[in-house]
C-alpha cells in the first residue's frame, strides 16, 4: 500500500507541520527528463511553504481534499482534479486550511541539456 511507503517530512520548504511523502521516481534512477514524482499528504493546518525552483516545471495534481494555493502571485482555491503547472522559476505554496487531508501528486521535470 502507498501509505506504508510514505515517510514524514517536517517543515517542507519551510512550511508548517509534518506532511507525508513518497517519492516514486528520482533523477538518480536515470529517467532523464523527470526530476521526481511524489505522492504527498498535507494534513489540516499543514503547508508546503512558499518557494520557487530553478529551470524546471512542477505540476501539482490535487487528488483529494481542498485548500489554498499561492500560484503566480495569486491565492486560489484548489479541489480534487485541479492541476496547476508551476513554470520555471515560478513561486508557489500549498496551504491546507480545511478539516481534511489534501492528497496530491507532485511531478517535476527539467529540460534536457544539449538536445
Amino acid at each position: 500500500m502507498l501509505k506504508d511507503l510514505m515517510t514524514p517530512e517536517e517543515g517542507c520548504h519551510e512550511g508548517i507541520g509534518r506532511i507525508q511523502v513518497y517519492r516514486a521516481f528520482d533523477r538518480k534512477q536515470q529517467i532523464e527528463q523527470v526530476d521526481h514524482i511524489d505522492f504527498v499528504v498535507v494534513p489540516p493546518g499543514a503547508t508546503i511553504g512558499r518557494h520557487r525552483h530553478g529551470n524546471n516545471t512542477e505540476w501539482y495534481i490535487i487528488m483529494a481534499g481542498q485548500g489554498e494555493m499561492i500560484f503566480q502571485g495569486e491565492h486560489i482555491q484548489v479541489a480534487p482534479w485541479d492541476v496547476l503547472v508551476n513554470p520555471p522559476y515560478g513561486e508557489h505554496a500549498l496551504i491546507n486550511n480545511s478539516s481534511r487531508d489534501i492528497h496530491l501528486v507532485v511531478f517535476q521535470h527539467s529540460e534536457r541539456v544539449g538536445l
